[in-house]
């Protein structure tokens, strides 16, 4: 999916992401005062943010037309200040305008110069995941298979969540996930918008699922750092995991999940019990002896 008459998957996806922040700010919200008559549209106008930034207004109104226009890191800097962006929406901004993100580039999910096959398999009896930048499943333990229910048919974590009602079943807060993994997906697959194998994901899951649909219209965006995952388990019950997210060394676009049983729980407890009554499942995803 490349170019067409000047606009990019990239600069289309910016414009939006820009007009979706933009209709989310009052002029209060970033120290402009406004007579209290009746605006035609909520959120902030054109021309309010670009006087915030310090640009033009036309060419503000280019850039979320998805216009190729060239676009300076301190430009960028100023845009996202006016428009009031996060550390990881600032990141996605970054991403889609193809400006390197220079120090900043680490932060959020860690390199890891460790093989990330040889940690799933020694992570037990704690789950763990491996997945590339559009989440399909590149590998994953027997504990990640039975605690949230991943069957042999699952090939990509959000399919697998949003269209396979086990998986979605085992989250305690399922609306609350479902609404942080779409927005940790868009801002970890910004630079794969002109990706044909993208496009046909986000189309399929659109049409499968009206809740992911909805989801990927509101143009949130979220880092992957550490946070806590609480699962329901039909045999366990309320298991509680801080997550760790990893880049693996040298291999950009692929993660590690590592979960870890939160230490004020007894989830350890009754992992080590859950994982003793699936002993063959386990036991058959161990690696074969050298």
């Amino acid at each position: 999916m490349g170019k067409t008459g000047g606009y990019s998957r990239n600069r289309v996806e910016l414009g939006h992401f820009l007009r979706t922040k933009r209709s989310s700010l009052a002029p209060a919200d970033i120290g402009l005062s406004v007579s209290s008559g009746k605006r035609r549209t909520p959120g902030l106008r054109r021309e309010e943010v670009a006087v915030v930034a310090g640009i033009g207004t036309s060419w503000y109104a280019w850039l979320e037309q998805g216009r190729d226009i060239n676009v300076s890191e301190n430009v960028a800097r100023a845009i996202g200040r006016a428009l009031r962006l996060d550390h990881s929406e600032f990141r996605y901004l970054y991403q889609l305008l193809g400006i390197s993100l220079g120090q900043d580039a680490g932060l959020g999910v860690e390199p890891l110069g460790l093989d990330a096959g040889q940690v799933v398999d020694e992570w037990l009896p704690n789950p763990a995941l491996v997945v590339d930048e559009l989440w399909n499943l590149i590998d994953f333990n027997a504990s990640a298979r039975i605690v949230f229910g991943i069957g042999p048919g699952d090939r990509n974590l959000l399919e697998s969540f949003f269209t396979n009602e086990k998986v979605r079943s085992r989250y305690s807060n399922p609306e609350r996930v479902e609404r942080e993994a779409v927005a940790q997906f868009r801002a970890a697959a910004a630079g794969r918008y002109n990706d044909p194998g993208f496009g046909r994901l986000i189309a399929s899951l659109c049409s499968r699922s009206e809740r992911f649909a909805a989801l990927w219209r509101s143009h949130e965006v979220l880092g992957s750092w550490k946070k806590r995952k609480e699962i329901d388990h039909p045999d366990a019950g309320r298991l509680s995991f801080d997550v760790h997210a990893w880049r693996v060394d040298g291999a950009d676009d692929i993660r590690l999940f590592l979960h870890l049983p939160c230490p004020a729980s007894d989830t350890r407890v009754k992992l080590e019990t859950l994982l003793r009554k699936h002993e063959p499942v386990v036991r058959e995803a161990q690696p074969a002896a050298s």
